[in-house]
């Protein structure tokens, strides 16, 4: 089996651009056996830290974060993609794409000044006309958010009153050695105006994911103000359904659409998983979390996925190196934690689950490992296999 692998170039890390990672046997539907990495597929400097699939088309979308923009990509052979038109500006330190599943458009999320972008695609999958959604407003802040409902929850973990002192945190964390290579979360570019409320104390809007539920809705998470925003697609962009807000800094991530008709969401900084659900009227609530226990204080969470039943969810937490091994509960409403377990690698930044075995992208160890995943438990074993593969960020099974 195949996987593209996203990546940090040498402005963050040492990757050439997009690489092609080999799991066992080319044409096996399972990844258990050993890894290799073919080669770049194609050079992106900017660092093409997510990538996203056409659902139809062979086509990929990268977030290319240090440029501020998405780059579709066109599959030319076996081991080759071809960029397909110009890059189409979304915003500072954009890092996450996700695309439509009727392919009409896509979804970028950035970080470094909280944009949340819409960007049509035409029948043939090319991308244009970029459009920015509403701004997020903090619901600590002295306005509430119109609309917004709070997850009446208690606030986890600790406060972080900015997101550079969390950065800091992460470079500590990560070492002299590999400090370097954390992408640079308290000097991405500011404007005057956020420089001043920098020096207020003020906290700033970092998006940083978008996931499609059913009904035509979209998802969007803001770990800076503590936000998942409900979207709805309209003819001049998105428009606001509803902000829920999470507890204040606690830094929703990264979210998973599961099939019980829940959104589960697990926050960076609170090292937590909450569970959302919309209720008889579609307004979001918060229905219960489960925190990360075993996680240390400097630890942040990165991704969150799915066993291949959906009975289990993996969360990888960076500093302790470690995945979470979660139960769903009930009708998926609760979420028990049943293991910490060790990756056997260094700041796991993503990572997918492929039938009994656990791939994980260790972005400052430069590999990939393989984990397999205990038939009854879903707990991962010792690593199996490893491979060189240089800053990988995001892992994608090719179709």
């Amino acid at each position: 089996m195949r996987f593209w692998v996203g990546a940090y170039a040498p402005d963050a890390g040492s990757a050439e651009g997009i690489g092609l990672l080999q799991a066992g046997e080319a044409d096996s539907p399972g990844a258990g056996g050993p890894l290799g990495m073919v080669g770049t597929a194609v050079a992106a400097p900017g660092s093409p830290s997510w990538i996203a699939a056409h659902p139809t088309h062979e086509l990929l979308y990268a977030a290319v974060e240090f440029d501020g923009t998405v780059q579709a990509y066109r599959r030319t052979g076996e081991t080759r993609l071809t960029p397909v038109g110009a890059p189409v500006d979304a915003g500072a330190a954009v890092c996450h794409v996700a695309v439509a599943p009727d392919a009409s458009f896509l979804v970028a999320s950035c970080w470094g000044d909280g944009r949340v972008v819409r960007i049509d695609l035409d029948a043939a999958g090319r991308p244009s006309r970029p459009v920015i959604a509403a701004e997020a407003a903090d619901p600590y802040g002295p306005s509430p958010v119109e609309g917004a409902v709070s997850t009446g929850a208690r606030v986890s973990g600790a406060v972080v009153p900015d997101l550079a002192a969390a950065a800091r945190a992460l470079r500590d964390a990560a070492g002299e050695e590999y400090g370097h290579l954390i992408p640079a979360y308290d000097d991405v570019p500011e404007t005057d105006a956020e420089s001043e409320e920098a020096a207020a104390g003020a906290r700033v809007s970092r998006a940083h994911q978008a996931t499609f539920l059913p009904g035509g809705l979209v998802a969007t998470t803001d770990m800076g103000l503590d936000l998942v925003r409900i979207w709805r697609p309209a003819a001049d962009g998105l428009r606001l359904v509803q902000s829920v807000v999470f507890p204040k800094g606690s830094g929703p991530r990264h979210g998973l659409w599961h099939p019980s008709g829940h959104l589960y969401v697990v926050t960076e900084l609170s090292r937590e998983v909450f569970v959302l659900a919309a209720d008889r009227e579609g307004r979001w609530h918060v229905r219960s979390g489960e925190r990360l226990l075993g996680t240390l204080e400097t630890d942040t969470a990165a991704e969150l996925c799915a066993g291949r039943d959906g009975s289990t969810l993996y969360a990888g937490v960076r500093g302790s190196d470690t995945v979470g091994v979660l139960s769903v509960r009930g009708a998926g409403e609760t979420l028990q934690l049943t293991a910490l377990a060790e990756t056997g690698t260094h700041w796991p930044r993503h990572h997918v689950v492929v039938d009994d075995t656990l791939l994980v992208a260790g972005q400052l160890a430069h590999e990939i490992v393989s984990l397999p995943l205990d038939q009854r438990t879903g707990v991962p074993g010792r690593v199996r296999h490893r491979t060189a593969s240089p800053s990988p960020t995001r892992l994608l099974p090719l179709r």
